[in-house]
């Protein structure tokens, strides 16, 4: 994924492994500990294909602050977050990190170990260098404590070419989405990539189909304010299940990459997905405008406020780290035009500085819909909700899409599993 790649590993399996590998990994994983040379600031991630972007954007950054960023790498995704904490509580700590947004970011901030970023997030409002719609998911009581690094909406990547072929438009509406489902399926083409491999993506399509059916109800779901045991979400498993009796899906087993180079052979009608896909679609051919495109998919109710499914991660500052003056110094200038626009020309994904122009044709056929049509934003399913209730429910919804008639059983253990994830969380808040 984009920066932010959820882990594979069941939690206790990542546990045992953080903890054994922490003080080795600390060594190499934060090699800031140590300081950089003056005139340069690292930043810890957890992605190798970020490791240009930052570079790019580094470069930038020389340029309006006489100042460089270092990306480090720790691909380790599996302790990447445990390896994180456990730094903030020693005197090796990384300058900066890319970090989750929403609660896994105010789960950071709780430690005490990140810098209060408020000022820098108005400074860059003030300047219209942030979209400002998007500092909730970098907020923990009331403060900023993270700075939006890329800005990736979840659409559906589809081939224009299939598309003529078999004379179907974008759709505009739920009944055309439905539409260019059967007529894909009736001509021999699998309409809908769907997967549970690597467990992550499990969450996808029960975040885009409750998202369309009802935003609102998602949002207050995700925060814990509605509950799993709800017909709404009950009505989104069975939409989902109902594709499975209608063979819309590809097998469950099938991960993006091949999902994606099947879309441009026009195997498979339309995959979802973060616009960071992108790449991975230019890798395999895709050309933006061409042979690729993307659309929002379309509410499901009428009267829906629309809305999008929005990822962006956070670069976050910590309190010791060796440079903290020069970190600081980075994260004023980190939304300035000429940085983000290396950062996100080079990652080839969306930027959250709206003055920036977009760094291709699908992106920016994206970013006019949303800005113009005022698009309500909502944060990534693996962003919403304590990291350990979301990390249990994105297994149980891979249970789901590997036996679909499970769907009350498996929202009635969600909401056993919420209930109690919800009273931990909420009683450390009034801690």
């Amino acid at each position: 994924m984009s920066g932010s790649r959820p882990r594979s590993l069941d939690r206790r399996t990542l546990l045992l492994a953080a903890t054994g590998a922490t003080a080795g990994a600390l060594a190499t994983a934060c090699g800031t500990a140590e300081g950089q040379p003056r005139g340069k600031v690292a930043v810890l991630g957890d992605s190798a294909a970020w490791e240009k972007p930052m570079a790019a954007a580094g470069s930038a950054m020389k340029s309006v602050a006489a100042l460089s960023l270092v990306p480090e790498v720790n691909p380790s995704l599996e302790s990447f977050e445990q390896i994180v904490k456990s730094s903030l509580r020693t005197g090796k700590t990384p300058d900066m990190l890319k970090y989750w947004s929403g609660y896994r970011l105010q789960d950071l901030a709780r430690t005490g170990g990140i810098v209060d970023l408020t000022r820098q997030w108005e400074g860059a409002v003030a300047r219209g260098w942030v979209d400002a719609s998007l500092r909730g998911a970098f907020t923990y009581r009331r403060r900023v404590y993270g700075l939006p690094m890329n800005l990736a909406y979840w659409v559906f990547f589809y081939n224009p070419d299939v598309f003529r072929e078999h004379g179907l438009k974008v759709p505009e509406t739920w009944g055309d989405f439905l539409t260019a489902c059967a007529r894909l399926k009736k001509d021999g083409i699998v309409p809908l990539h769907g997967t549970a491999d690597g467990r992550w993506p499990s969450f996808i399509w029960f975040q885009e189909i409750l998202s369309r059916q009802d935003p609102r109800f998602y949002e207050d779901l995700m925060n814990g304010r509605e509950r799993y045991t709800d017909p709404r979400a009950e009505r989104a498993l069975r939409t989902i299940a109902s594709f499975f009796d209608k063979d819309w899906f590809t097998p469950m087993d099938m991960n993006h990459n091949d999902a994606a180079a099947a879309m441009l052979r026009g195997k498979v009608g339309m995959v979802p997905c973060g616009t960071w896909l992108g790449s991975t679609l230019a890798a395999a051919g895709g050309k933006p405008g061409k042979n690729l495109d993307a659309f929002v998919l379309p509410t499901a109710d009428a009267k829906a406020r629309p809305s999008v499914i929005f990822e962006s991660s956070a670069l976050v500052a910590t309190v010791k780290g060796p440079d903290r003056t020069e970190a600081l110094k980075a994260t004023r200038t980190w939304l300035h035009p000429a940085v983000m626009k290396a950062f996100s020309h080079t990652l080839q994904d969306g930027c959250p500085n709206p003055e920036v122009e977009p760094a291709n044709l699908v992106i920016a056929g994206l970013a006019k819909k949303v800005r113009g049509d005022k698009l309500w934003l909502l944060n990534r399913f693996w962003e919403q909700g304590p990291p350990e209730l979301v990390e249990a429910t994105v297994d149980d919804l891979a249970g789901f899409l590997l036996n679909p008639s499970s769907y009350r059983k498996t929202l009635r253990t969600m909401q056993d599993r919420a209930d109690e994830a919800w009273r931990v969380w909420r009683e450390a808040e009034e801690t």
